[in-house]
C-alpha cells in the first residue's frame, strides 16, 4: 500500500531531488551507481517501470491519487508519495508539473557496449550532441523508426537527464543505449574500429562533397549499419568522417544546406533504418 505524505516543509531534505538538486548531482559523478534521475508524466514512468528501474519515491499532484496514475503508485509498494495540490507544487519544484506527477529512480548501470550491440542491425551513434531537447527527440525518432540501439560518445547529454527523458516520451527506456569509452571503445579511434569487428559498416551524416546520397541502395543493402551524427551546429569531426566507410547526405531544396541534429535523424532512420 502506498505511504502517503502530504508536504508541510518545502525545505525537507526528501524533496530536494525535486526541487533543489542539479542535474550533475543528481548524476553523482562520484558515485555514479547511486545516480538518481526524474520521470515526468504516468506514461513515461510506467515505461521506466517496465524497463526495470526501480523508483525511490513520488512527487504527486492530490487528485492523481485517485486518478489514473493510481494504479501506477500502487505497483511500487510502500515508497513514499509526497503530495500537495497542484500550486503548491508548482511553487516547491519552480515549473508546472507535466501531468502531475514526478518519480525520482536510481539510474540503471549502464550494459556493455557488446551487450547493447548484440542483436542490433542498425544503430545510431551520437558525437557530441549536448543538448538533451536534441537528444530525447533522436532517441524517440530512434525507437519510432527503426534502430536497434543507441551509442553515445562521453561528451553527449545524458539521456537520462529529465528534459530528455521528457522530450523522448521515455523511450530512452525502450530502446537499448550506453556511453563508449575506456580503452576498448575510445572515440572516434577505437569506437569505429570496435564497430567494425561487430560487422557494422558506418555512415557519417556530414555535409560534404564526396558523399553519398541518403537513399544509395548500396546503404539499405548493408546487413548492419551505424548511422553517425554529429555536435550541433559544427557537425561530425573530420577525423570521425575520415575514419568512416561512407560519407552521406541528405539532398535538399530551396538552397537549405543543413538540418538541425534532430530533424536529420529522422530523415537518416526513416530511410536506413529497418523496414517494419
Amino acid at each position: 500500500m502506498a505511504n502517503i505524505i502530504g508536504i508541510t516543509d518545502f525545505q525537507a531534505p526528501e524533496l530536494d531531488v525535486y526541487a533543489r538538486l542539479t542535474e550533475a548531482q543528481l548524476l553523482n559523478l562520484e558515485a555514479p551507481r547511486r545516480g538518481i534521475f526524474i520521470a515526468e508524466s504516468p506514461r513515461v514512468i510506467e515505461r521506466a517501470l517496465e524497463a526495470g528501474c526501480e523508483p525511490i519515491s513520488f512527487l504527486a499532484e492530490e487528485k492523481e491519487l485517485q486518478g489514473s496514475a493510481r494504479e501506477l503508485i500502487c505497483r511500487c509498494g510502500e515508497i513514499p508519495v509526497y503530495t500537495a495540490p497542484f500550486s503548491v507544487l508548482t511553487r516547491l519544484t519552480g515549473f508546472a508539473l507535466t501531468r502531475g506527477m514526478l518519480c525520482a529512480m536510481y539510474r540503471p548501470q549502464l550494459p556493455a557496449v557488446e551487450q547493447v550491440c548484440a542483436k542490433a542491425r542498425r544503430i545510431a551513434v551520437l558525437e557530441q550532441v549536448v543538448n538533451p531537447t536534441n537528444v530525447g527527440a533522436i532517441f524517440r525518432s530512434a525507437a519510432a523508426l527503426g534502430m536497434d540501439a543507441v551509442l553515445l560518445t562521453p561528451g553527449c547529454s545524458n539521456p537520462l537527464y529529465r528534459r530528455a527523458i521528457r522530450v523522448s516520451m521515455g523511450t530512452v527506456f525502450q530502446i537499448p543505449w550506453t556511453f563508449l569509452g575506456g580503452r576498448e571503445w575510445g572515440w572516434p579511434a577505437q569506437g569505429l574500429a570496435g564497430l567494425g569487428r561487430l560487422g557494422f559498416k558506418t555512415a557519417a551524416m556530414a555535409l560534404r562533397e564526396d558523399t553519398v546520397r541518403i537513399d544509395d541502395p548500396e546503404l539499405a543493402a548493408q546487413e548492419r549499419l551505424a548511422v553517425i551524427l554529429g555536435t550541433e551546429g559544427d557537425g561530425l569531426a573530420e577525423e570521425t568522417i575520415a575514419a568512416c566507410d561512407y560519407t552521406v547526405r541528405i539532398p535538399m531544396s530551396h538552397g537549405v544546406d543543413s538540418l538541425n541534429v534532430a530533424a536529420a535523424s529522422a530523415v537518416a532512420f526513416w530511410e536506413l533504418g529497418k523496414k517494419l
